[in-house]
């Protein structure tokens, strides 16, 4: 550490509660290694609904050939997506929803980051909670209840702890489940592995390329869910150039390597499902080695739901709502657990529906981000500053966010709301997420060189600290 530098509060300790909310992080407590990104999502994408996606290729009646391809695309695509958000937090040092103030103002950012990050968090982290009851219900013989409830309690203390207790157990979570991922791969495979050729009969058959557009929209989707917690893991880093390129890489690469490996493992073994309910599917599958297939479903639970908490509390803060970090992780856990006992029949269903429109609205979202970042020059750190000043009210981000969105309606495929261009081209597929991102990009660069929509005439000191309030104090 040079001369003069002060001593790091937080550090790399792993068993101290990060005392940082939604601040800038400085010099001083920059630590870590560009590597620990590769460990997050590669634990994070280790989980069942991503084999669940892969049971619809059939469905679709495309062949094991096109379904591989478009997985391959969509997790390409979304990784590279989530390698670029996730380089962003390195530069800048800020979480992704604070990093949207830019484009969109501080408070034009509340409506988009309010959906994105604080529903989104509760609704995945809910989703997850009853996959991974349900796994532990069905290993332990214990209440659905119970189950849900143990797993709650651990992601709110993971998520309290905060950032150096997430990277540290997604790593040791990655040497975990890797083994028992691996195991049940090669025991679906021998047990009901199948490769097909297209079916124009099949049930959900909407044409080759409409179902092949949906079926790889889907995993890209799953990745797209992730973008605006991207930068989260990624700004307490070094901001060095190696850093920074090194970063992009560990985070595409372990998301693209769990999207396509479980994604094309629900293809081949999607066929010989004789259930929708997920974990009495997968009860199928490993046949003897039901327990240890159990186990691996439940942990991946935590390494998913450490992400969405803690992104979800983030979020909170984000809105400047007046509650430490600590106090939005257990509303939040609260808040998904409520919702996990209601909503645990006809997961795979509602999983499909919060899937699409998390993506509709999350598109355009990083599409505005992304283009500031590299063209409204949003890369200089000496900007971050003007992330905390509340006198930037709304700008023209925000029109170009919710053009996006406005544009995506009619295109929307799903089972909440068909819109009107896919009930009568249902061939083309669900567009909706590229339309959004398409017409979010246009609208900003149509707009990023006008003044401000509304500068107010006060606002609090613009500086870096205007947000240590909503920090957590440990």
């Amino acid at each position: 550490m040079a001369e003069g530098t002060p001593a790091p509060v937080y550090g790399s300790a792993v068993t101290k509660v990060e005392p940082f909310g939604v601040d800038h992080i400085p010099d001083n407590e920059r630590h870590g290694k560009p590597s620990s990104q590769f460990f997050v999502w590669f634990a994070a994408g280790l989980n069942f609904p991503i084999i669940l996606l892969g049971f619809s290729a059939a469905w679709f009646g495309l062949s094991f050939g096109a379904a591989t391809v478009a997985i391959v695309v969509g997790a390409a695509l979304g990784s590279l997506l989530m390698a670029v958000m996730s380089r962003m937090g390195v530069r800048l040092g800020v979480p992704q929803q604070i990093q949207a103030r830019g484009p969109l103002g501080f408070f034009g950012n509340f409506l988009p980051v309010a959906y994105i990050n604080v529903f989104a968090g509760i609704g995945w982290a809910a989703v997850t909670v009853i996959l991974g009851g349900k796994a532990f219900a069905e290993l332990t013989h214990l209440p659905y209840w119970l189950c849900a409830g143990v797993l709650t309690a651990i992601q709110l203390v993971v998520a309290i702890y905060g950032y150096n207790m997430i990277n540290y157990l997604q790593k040791v979570l990655t040497y975990v489940l890797t083994p028992l991922f691996l195991m049940i791969t090669v025991v679906a495979v021998v047990r009901g592995g199948s490769f097909f050729h297209a079916n124009a009969h099949a049930d959900g058959y909407i044409g080759s390329t409409g179902g092949w557009v949906t079926f790889g929209g889907w995993f890209l989707s799953f990745l797209v869910a992730w973008a605006p917690f991207a930068s989260d893991y990624s700004r307490y880093l070094p901001d060095t150039p190696e850093v920074v390129s090194r970063t992009a890489w560990y985070t595409g690469l372990g998301n693209f390597v769990t999207i396509c490996w479980l994604g094309i493992l629900g293809v081949v073994v999607g066929g010989s499902a004789s259930s929708s309910d997920s974990i009495t599917a997968l009860h199928e599958l490993a046949g003897p080695f039901a327990i240890p297939a159990l186990l691996a479903v439940g942990l991946s639970a935590l390494a998913q739901n450490f992400l969405n908490v803690y992104g979800g509390a983030i979020s909170v803060q984000t809105l400047k709502v007046p509650v430490s970090r600590s106090q939005a992780v257990t509303v939040i856990c609260l808040l998904a657990y409520v919702i996990s006992l209601w909503g645990a029949n006809g997961t795979e269903d509602k999983f499909k529906v919060f899937l699409n429109l998390t993506a509709y609205f999350i598109a355009p979202f990083a599409a505005v981000l992304l283009l500031d970042f590299y063209l409204g020059g949003r890369s200089d750190p000496s900007r971050v500053a003007e992330l905390y000043d509340r006198r930037r009210v709304l700008d023209w981000g925000f029109v170009a966010w919710a053009g996006g969105v406005a544009a995506s309606v009619p295109f929307w495929q799903s089972s909440f709301y068909t819109g009107p261009f896919s009930k009568a081209f249902p061939g083309a597929g669900d567009l909706s997420m590229f339309v959004a991102a398409g017409a979010g990009a246009v609208l900003y660069l149509l707009t990023y060189r006008l003044k401000p929509l509304w500068i107010s005439g006060g606002g609090e000191d613009s500086t870096p600290s205007a947000d240590k309030a909503s920090a957590e104090v440990s």
